[in-house]
């Protein structure tokens, strides 16, 4: 005898039919000459279902003539073998084979039927349909004149809040000011040491493989000191700042979005680019120049380590020619470029936090975009500076 669909009981427990017997369905040869689909064990929701491809390809692989079904073996079932069943039939249909539902309960058959009952409409699912060339190219046009609008007004904006900082006359927290300058200078140390030293050595493993072979490696002191003074210091450090204190900004400006905290701080009278933006700015901005000398050192150092190991050159040998081929002047460019670049990381991220949307995925996509932002700008900033400095022979 077919037992009947599980209780309310066991619907709201579904352990209390753990001890159940699992699903089961198996292929055999029918009376008929056609083929046999044998069900049995329990067919519910809480339990572990078959999927239905396995039995689709074989029928699919032996194309029979008749499909029948075999339901003695099988216990308490429910919508899972419902649905089960209306894939094979819906199968079996589309390949034109023979199938007869007799074998099964019933109260199976019925709901099949009634599955069955409408045809689907031809058109009912909803189709992608793809904007011709010339609307997507507008608007992706329109999408880009927005951002750089939008950019423009956030560095408007940020400039105003800066210059009422410069004339005393901002709303901001000194305190605040001073745990930025912390979480952006200091804590970032032994992440920068590490960068700079690696890039120190690889700049000085590169030079020495090629010097060496002129009977140069001297020079080698010569390649990292300016590399490291004019451009890698102060590239890395801002590259290094974007990952890790940029996206930083945008996530907790967005979340500040999210949580509407922006929004009380306007509805207080106080100008969120004031209090919250402008620390953020003065944080990156003096601590970036700093990093950027303290780059410069590592990256002397961890050249020295290759000249001294690699090529026998002495302490005294490789920091002279340090200090005679870097200049002032050199040093002073990756300073000031250190500079820019943290007012670049700092724009970049707070201005992705401040146009972050209303969602927690909004907030992840702020400080991805912030990241982004902040590299393309430090790349683009960084070849003008060499345009700018070789035209001006320095």
């Amino acid at each position: 005898m077919i037992a009947e669909p599980p209780t309310q009981d066991e619907w709201e427990h579904p352990q209390a039919v753990s001890q159940n017997t699992a699903a089961n369905s198996e292929i055999r040869l029918g009376t008929d000459g056609g083929l046999c689909i044998s069900l049995s064990g329990d067919w519910l929701l809480a339990g572990s279902l078959p999927e239905p491809d396995g039995v689709i390809g074989q029928l699919t692989s032996s194309s029979p003539a008749a499909i029948s079904f075999d339901s003695a073996g099988l216990g308490n079932w429910d919508s899972g073998l419902v649905s089960y069943l209306v894939k094979i039939v819906a199968a079996a249909r589309s390949s034109h084979w023979q199938i007869s539902p007799d074998g099964l309960p019933e109260g199976v058959r019925g709901l099949i039927k009634l599955a069955f009952a409408v045809e689907e409409r031809e058109g009912a699912r909803r189709q992608e349909v793809r904007d011709p060339y010339l609307m997507r190219l507008g608007k992706s046009t329109l999408t880009w004149i927005n951002g750089w609008r939008e950019g423009l007004e956030f560095l408007g904006k940020s400039t105003i809040a800066f210059a009422r900082f410069m004339t005393g006359r901002a709303q901001y927290q000194s305190s605040e000011l001073w745990h930025l300058m912390q979480e952006a200078g200091a804590k970032a140390f032994g992440i920068v040491s590490l960068i700079s030293f690696l890039v120190g050595m690889i700049l000085a493993f590169v030079g020495a493989v090629q010097l060496t072979q002129f009977g140069a490696g001297i020079f080698v002191a010569n390649l990292v000191g300016i590399a490291m003074a004019r451009e890698m210091g102060a590239m890395m450090t801002a590259i290094i700042m974007a990952g890790r204190t940029g996206a930083a900004f945008a996530a907790q400006l967005g979340t500040m979005r999210v949580n509407e905290e922006i929004d009380a701080l306007s509805a207080m009278g106080v100008d969120p680019m004031e209090f919250l933006v402008v620390p953020r700015m003065l944080a990156l901005m003096v601590m970036m120049p700093l990093l950027s000398m303290y780059a410069f050192v590592m990256g002397v150092f961890g050249g020295l380590v290759v000249g001294v190991g690699m090529l026998d050159l002495t302490f005294t040998e490789y920091m002279r020619q340090t200090f005679q081929s870097v200049a002032l002047t050199q040093i002073a460019i990756g300073v000031f470029k250190g500079l820019i670049f943290g007012v670049l990381v700092a724009v970049a991220g707070c201005m992705r936090g401040m146009q972050c949307g209303n969602s927690s995925q909004a907030v992840g996509m702020a400080a991805t975009s912030a990241v982004v932002t902040s590299i393309v700008l430090i790349i683009v900033t960084d070849g003008l500076f060499a345009v700018m400095l070789n035209v001006l022979g320095i």
